[in-house]
């Protein structure tokens, strides 16, 4: 006799984000930070025409926000989420998955049914 092999359920929290869920993260998130940067431009101007206290510690966090702020966000728009055998946490779950029983019965362990033939 042949065993079935177990079935294994495929969950939707497993599943992965579409393309298109990605890509429009990302797109906000690019949108975002590049907000950020402007925000650090005009602070930076205002700071430097109003002749604030303390220009010296400002600027240069205005100008390192302007600097680093693109970069990262470029960098983090072209960012894919890890494939699912590369992630960490996949390695666990899979571990638990082995070593918890099938979720199916084979042919010999399924009840069967009796039909009553008198009615």
């Amino acid at each position: 006799m042949v065993k079935r092999q177990a079935y294994e359920p495929i969950l939707i929290t497993d599943a992965s984000r579409s393309q298109d869920d990605q890509l429009t993260s990302r797109q906000r998130r690019y949108v975002l930070m590049m907000s950020i940067r402007v925000a650090c431009l005009v602070v930076g101007a205002i700071l430097v025409g109003a002749q604030a206290p303390l220009l010296w510690l400002w600027l240069p966090l205005c100008v390192l926000g302007m600097v680093l702020i693109p970069w990262l966000a470029v960098l983090l728009a072209n960012d894919r989420p890890p494939k699912e055998e590369h992630r960490l946490a996949s390695r666990f779950r899979h571990e638990q998955r082995a070593a918890a029983p099938p979720m199916s019965l084979t042919a010999e362990e399924r009840p069967h049914k009796v039909i009553d033939a008198e009615l």
